[in-house]
């Protein structure tokens, strides 16, 4: 099955992070793996402000090998719808769409998501919720 892993994940993964064996299956295979392009620009921006933009760049290319979903109108009408039914922030609400429109499972540590339909939630074991 398809998966879409949110931003968290993976900075999570390429943090050596306490979930990090929850999302590296799915990560680690680009065959079913679904990057939806706000991902990008949220760890691309982590990266750059937690350590260089060479960093950054060598995780954008690892993300850039699962199939890279751009924002197009349609996605974002359903983003937009989404985020208003389940109360979602705007990147949050845009990665759900995605998995949502490529019919994939969305492996998250966001507890914003837990609940919703289609989506893997592990709780972070450094976070209260």
């Amino acid at each position: 099955m398809p998966t879409v892993i949110d931003s968290s994940g993976w900075i999570e993964y390429f943090t050596d992070g306490p979930n990090c064996d929850f999302f590296e299956p799915a990560i680690l295979n680009f065959t079913d793996l679904i990057v939806p392009s706000i991902t990008i620009t949220e760890v691309f921006r982590w990266v750059m402000r937690e350590s260089s933009v060479a960093d950054a760049l060598s995780i954008a290319a690892t993300m850039k090998q699962g199939k890279v979903i751009p924002l197009d109108d349609r996605l974002a009408i359903l983003a937009a719808e989404l985020s208003h039914r389940h109360q979602l922030r705007l990147a949050d609400g845009i990665i759900y769409a995605t998995a949502r429109y490529s019919k994939s499972e969305l492996l998250s540590q966001d507890s914003d998501l837990e609940q919703l339909p289609g989506v893997s939630y592990i709780r972070h074991p450094k976070r209260s919720r």
